[in-house]
């Protein structure tokens, strides 16, 4: 899957910029060229403070998954390949149009499909899982059905009359599929959805997932402060992108970031034309990185030097209510209150300085869940009831654009904790001093 910045990024070669990989400053890193910026060559590597999620951590979860299961009137729940495959057994897959899946049971030992030509690397994999070695996987030829095969075990585990819940990213060809064969070999078997039991269980996070969260946060506003002391006149969006590469590769995670200028800033996700930092440019950095799995996401948004003029003055009236809103949120968020009710304690702040009403400038919703996708449940957005509970992490992302002129959004990652609510990192106060005076 290609994320939103690599999109930009492509969409920026289209527009008529090098097809190469904005590797410039990337390859300089991976070589510990002397040629990297002084910010940038002086960040160190902090992949030995980040511990992989264990085996027994994912005993857990299948143990969490099976209780949802019961309290939610399912049988069973089906996965395919992606996160939450990854999140309950550590098995990392692309089959493309080839089924692999995993059944769990509420009661009773999970069983594997897997074309039979990718068992050994199917096995290679299970050894993390839970049931590791012993792991009960079916193999089907390329000349067979591999949906008889879920249909086979379903009967076998004793759920041929109850429910089964999908995966909400399985595709429809394999959904489709697999109730065709259902409907022959157990016809009594009701497909729902299995999103409160997947969501049920990586909506809250633990300790160690905090932790690796929390280190995500701040290796991400490491890069994104040694790339704004990098930053001279003359640089592209696209040259920004390639410092960030460099950061994020001295500091040993993979990551990459959306760079906007001046009008573009006034999309909340940009736009693909080229764009030039200039002396008093309004420039926003968007994304994060990945840490075992685990994602952040912060915006910084900040002038290329001073704000000057009407306009830098109106940059920052702007983004002083967008800080205030930000504010808001983190204060509205707590164990109990409903999702909507962060999204309305930031847009009030933003309607009441003038700058509603509703989406008209602050176009999107205040934040997303995050975890091991960029966004997943909870969200925070007008009509969510869902309640908010302790270990719940979102994103806390106001902003307000002003189209043909400039946009600003804050975006720090947000932890529920048992009386409130904390940012993983430190909030950014100054338009003009982002990251606060250099040491």
């Amino acid at each position: 899957m290609i994320s939103r910045r690599r999109f930009l990024e492509v969409g920026g070669v289209t527009a008529g910029m090098a097809a190469a990989p904005n590797s410039l400053w990337a390859a300089a890193a991976e070589k510990d060229d002397a040629s990297l910026p002084p910010s940038i060559a002086q960040l160190k590597s902090r992949k030995g403070e980040a511990s992989p999620i264990t085996r027994e951590e994912r005993h857990e979860r299948q143990q969490r998954a099976r209780q949802l299961m019961t309290e939610n009137a399912l049988d069973a729940i089906l996965l395919m390949e992606g996160t939450s495959l990854r999140y309950f057994t550590g098995v990392r897959w692309w089959g493309g149009e080839r089924t692999f899946a995993l059944v769990l049971p509420a009661k009773g030992a999970a069983f594997y499909v897997c074309p039979a030509f990718e068992e050994g690397r199917a096995r290679e994999q299970l050894s993390n899982a839970p049931d590791g070695e012993q792991a009960d996987v079916r193999v089907w030829q390329e000349d067979e059905s591999p949906y008889q095969r879920i249909a086979e075990g379903v009967k076998e585990r004793r759920i041929a009359s109850g429910k089964l819940g999908i995966e909400e990213s399985v595709r429809f060809v394999f959904a489709d599929g697999i109730a065709k064969a259902l409907s022959q070999a157990a016809p009594q078997v009701t497909i729902t959805s299995a999103t409160p039991v997947t969501a049920g269980c990586r909506m809250i996070k633990s300790a160690h997932e905090i932790a690796l969260m929390r280190l995500a946060s701040q290796v991400t506003l490491s890069a994104y402060e040694a790339v704004y002391r990098a930053l001279r006149p003359g640089m592209t969006q696209r040259e920004v992108s390639g410092l960030i590469d460099a950061a994020y590769r001295q500091l040993g995670f993979p990551g990459d970031a959306s760079v906007m200028v001046d009008q573009a800033t006034a999309f909340p996700h940009g736009l693909t034309a080229p764009q030039v930092i200039h002396e008093g440019s309004i420039v926003m950095i968007d994304d994060g990185c990945t840490v075992e799995g685990y994602q952040s996401d912060i915006t910084r948004t900040f002038v290329m030097g001073k704000a000057s003029g009407q306009a830098g003055d109106k940059m920052k009236q702007v983004f002083d209510i967008v800080l205030r809103a930000q504010s808001a949120a983190l204060a509205a968020a707590r164990p109990g209150g409903e999702c909507g009710s962060v999204d309305a304690a930031a847009r009030k702040v933003i309607t009441d300085a003038a700058y509603g009403p509703d989406y008209k400038y602050f176009t999107h919703r205040l934040g997303h869940g995050l975890g091991m996708d960029g966004h997943e449940w909870p969200y925070l957005v007008r009509g969510n009831s869902t309640k908010l509970q302790a270990n719940m992490t979102t994103s806390n992302e106001p902003g307000i654009y002003i189209r043909g002129e400039f946009g600003v959004r804050i975006e720090d990652d947000m932890h529920i904790t048992e009386n409130g609510a904390e940012l993983f990192t430190t909030q950014t106060l100054s338009l003009e001093e982002p990251f606060g005076k250099a040491a």
